[in-house]
């Protein structure tokens, strides 16, 4: 195979015996491939020389390679190596030496399970965790209602994803739920027992972070609110309603000089939705986030009927609303708010974290007139490799994710692209009416939109680079990263240092009376729906 961009699927066996093979040359009877290749998720480049004369080889399809290279030789994976040359291709143990593998070898081995098999039940004692290999397998819950056998669906795990592990930390040591083999062809695992699983624990510290339960706040939530409990709350008002329910202005009973915002949320409707995943991973990256630029979620709380997010209250209002009483922004307004929201980007994306669900709704100002982003339900912590998800608002949605292709960081930067737009018109630059139109829209590209004088020179020739068709060719994504948007022609002049340390004026600085004053929002009738049944399942243990 010259060298040459590869896909990193195959894997080649020499077939036929050679005389007089150089010492770079494979044998006859030993493949060659590289590891890294076919276990990272990335384009790669494979460099291998044509062989000097005639051979015949074998290629194998990576999905199929750890069953072919555990039945060619003793059961454990790990006696051909190919287990752990998986293990430590995972970004994740990228630090940790080959002594210590070494260590590993005797408590690690391969299973493959057909489509639909579990892996490993509910309440089972847990002996294993697992590492997917190739294929996929998903995650439920098991109703711990009297009566009920229903299997919540929690999550759908992919190659490089690991579960199970949380048998090994919970007191009676039993699995909190099911695994079980979701791709047609079956999945192929890497096995760990527990005394790996508590070598990795002491010795790697990527892997500690991500197993141990809850996320370390990066600053101790203040005494007085650590003390909060759900029935200290008293509503005054509701802020925004949405698909899982409302977010109200909440006070202290013994203390209404104390306000917050509690998104309260039905889990009937999550679990209806198939939102477990989405609602779990908001609630772990807000926990772990402390930015000016980011509103914060201080607890979390729950009863038989809902989950509630304890959060910091913007009483500015949605810039949404803003936006639509003053019909567009000038300039320096928009660079403001703009700024804003790459300073919160900045902050996500150092972190791997995308945020996929930007707009001028999901942007509420303070009382100063700085703007905060809310609503991570669609944030996701990447670990190095593109998600597939198919979600955001259809007209902010980047190419990639309509044409199913993967997407990474870059998807944010299309959609800072469109914010701007509309920031400086007052409407989306793709719009077709319904969904599919919009797609169509945006497929055609920006180059296909044509600019109002509204926008100004520098602003469209940032709004073009932000909103490129491919994702490696976004100003943002290349070598100087978010850094390479702050120093766009568009942002002369414009005081970063002020911004980050909130010295710098707004250009609009609402009218708060009072930390009660929910004048900025606008008025939603009294929720008439009714109360929506008991979930006593048990999927929301840890909120």
């Amino acid at each position: 195979m010259p060298n040459g961009p590869t896909d990193g699927d195959g894997v080649s066996r020499k077939q036929q015996a050679q005389r007089n093979i150089p010492a770079e040359m494979t044998p006859a009877g030993k493949y060659f491939t590289d590891f890294k290749t076919l276990y990272h998720y990335q384009d790669q480049r494979l460099s291998i020389q044509k062989s000097p004369t005639p051979s015949r080889v074998l290629s194998f399809r990576k999905p199929h390679l750890p069953a072919i290279l555990s039945r060619s030789g003793k059961k454990k994976g790990c006696d051909d190596s190919s287990s752990i040359d998986f293990l430590k291709s995972l970004p994740i143990f990228r630090k940790l030496s080959d002594s210590f593998f070494a260590k590993l070898s005797d408590h690690i081995s391969e299973a493959s399970f057909e489509h639909g098999a579990y892996i490993f039940r509910q309440g089972e004692k847990g002996n294993a965790m697992y590492f997917i290999v190739a294929g996929t397998a998903k995650t439920t819950f098991t109703s711990l209602e009297p009566g009920k056998s229903d299997e919540i669906f929690l999550k759908t795990l992919h190659p490089g994803d690991f579960f199970g592990e949380r048998a090994f930390q919970t007191r009676n040591g039993q699995y909190t739920y099911n695994g079980i083999a979701n791709s047609e062809d079956g999945v192929t695992c890497v096995k760990l027992d527990k005394e790996a699983y508590e070598e990795l624990i002491y010795k790697c510290h990527d892997f500690k972070i991500r197993v141990l339960d809850r996320p370390l706040r990066k600053t101790k939530l203040p005494e007085d609110i650590a003390k909060i409990k759900l029935n200290d709350l008293r509503v005054v008002t509701t802020l925004g309603v949405g698909g899982f329910g409302t977010v109200n202005l909440c006070t202290l009973a013994a203390d209404s000089s104390r306000a917050f915002a509690l998104k309260k949320m039905k889990k009937c409707q999550i679990v209806a939705t198939r939102q477990i995943e989405h609602i779990r991973s908001e609630k772990n990256i807000l926990l772990e986030t402390n930015c000016d630029f980011i509103c914060k979620l201080y607890k979390t709380f729950k009863d038989s009927k809902h989950l509630y997010m304890l959060m910091e209250c913007c009483l500015g209002g949605e810039l949404w609303s803003v936006l639509r009483d003053r019909g567009r922004f000038e300039d320096e307004t928009a660079k403001f708010y703009i700024g804003c929201v790459i300073e919160a980007l900045k902050y996500l994306h150092i972190r791997n974290i995308i945020y996929r669900d930007l707009k001028p709704e999901n942007l509420l100002l303070d009382s100063s007139g700085y703007v905060k982003l809310v609503d991570f339900g669609f944030a996701k912590k990447l670990d190095g490799r593109k998600t597939w998800t198919f979600c955001g608002t259809p007209e902010y949605c980047a190419p990639e994710i309509i044409l199913n292709k993967g997407h990474d960081l870059s998807a944010d930067f299309w959609s800072l692209g469109v914010l701007t737009w509309e920031l400086l018109t007052g409407t989306p630059p793709f719009t077709g009416g319904e969904h599919l139109r919009t797609y169509k829209i945006i497929l055609q590209g920006i180059d296909a939109i044509e600019f109002p004088p509204t926008v100004s020179k520098y602003a469209g020739n940032l709004i073009r680079k932000l909103c490129r068709d491919s994702p490696a060719d976004r100003l943002g994504a290349q070598r100087g990263k978010i850094s390479d948007i702050k120093k766009h022609k568009w942002f002369d002049g414009f005081d970063w240092h002020g911004l980050h340390a909130r010295t710098l004026t707004p250009p609009i600085i609402p009218d708060v009376r009072g930390p009660l004053d929910f004048s900025n929002f606008d008025e939603y009738p009294p929720d008439r729906n009714g109360s929506p049944p008991d979930d006593l399942s048990g999927w929301d243990w840890d909120f």
